[in-house]
């Protein structure tokens, strides 16, 4: 088995998985949501949990930031521990007026400026997507919790702090809703090892107005998006 996660087997961590890329949001779902949590890998300190919700195994696993971390992660969750079905709970950047801080953002697909697909050595550009699977499950848990979401297209980022300060004008153009750091790594990943993979984020920046989340809004926001990924998980 891997490296990276170290689980005793493949039976430890349930075929459904969140994954926010802090470690400490993963403690956070397992404390609070999960029954019977017990932790099955604290290797670098990236932890992962598995419980069930509702009597529905699930488990949650940190990733760490940007897609090298993310696609080392769900590697080997897709083909070492057979995962079928990964959700990112992350955060995002919000390029639009509408889309705004405590939102909650699907990426439909997920645009990027990163070299990762250069590894399945394919004979043009690849455009990496949600599952239609997971995304109509979303569908009927946002229904049931209330709890809604824009999808779109969404672009993954290699470079946080970028020299352009209007970079992201030009995503947004094109009608990118957001920046975020990993899903296109894991939509790649998922399609290339035959998973579901879905990506949703919580807005807690705005390139427009320059707002940010504050401490309350991301622990009253982002509870909202785990509740949502959780009903997701157990369909």
């Amino acid at each position: 088995m891997s490296t990276h996660i170290n689980a005793a087997s493949a039976g430890d961590i349930a075929e459904s998985i969140l994954l926010p890329g802090d470690p400490l949001r993963a403690k956070f779902i397992a404390e609070n949501y999960l029954q019977n949590a017990r932790c099955y890998t604290d290797v670098r300190n990236m932890l992962g949990y598995t419980g069930t919700y509702k009597g529905v195994p699930v488990s949650v696993q940190g990733t760490g930031m940007g897609m090298p971390s993310m696609g080392i992660y769900s590697w080997e969750l897709i083909n070492e521990y057979h995962v079928r079905n990964l959700i990112r709970v992350g955060t995002a950047g919000s390029f639009h007026d509408d889309i705004r801080i405590g939102d909650i953002v699907v990426g439909l697909a997920a645009s990027t400026d990163s070299a990762y697909a250069h590894t399945y050595d394919l004979p043009g550009t690849y455009a990496p997507c949600a599952s239609y699977e997971l995304l109509t499950k979303l569908q009927e848990a946002s229904k049931e919790t209330g709890h809604d979401f824009v999808a779109g297209n969404i672009v993954s980022c290699d470079v946080f702090y970028e020299v352009d300060e209007n970079w992201w004008k030009r995503w947004k153009s094109m009608g990118v809703l957001a920046v975020e750091m990993e899903a296109a790594a894991l939509y790649m990943n998922a399609a290339h090892g035959g998973a579901n993979a879905l990506a949703m984020m919580t807005i807690s920046d705005h390139f427009v107005t320059g707002e940010k989340a504050t401490k309350e809004e991301r622990q009253e926001k982002f509870t909202e998006m785990m509740e949502l990924a959780l009903e997701t998980a157990i369909k």
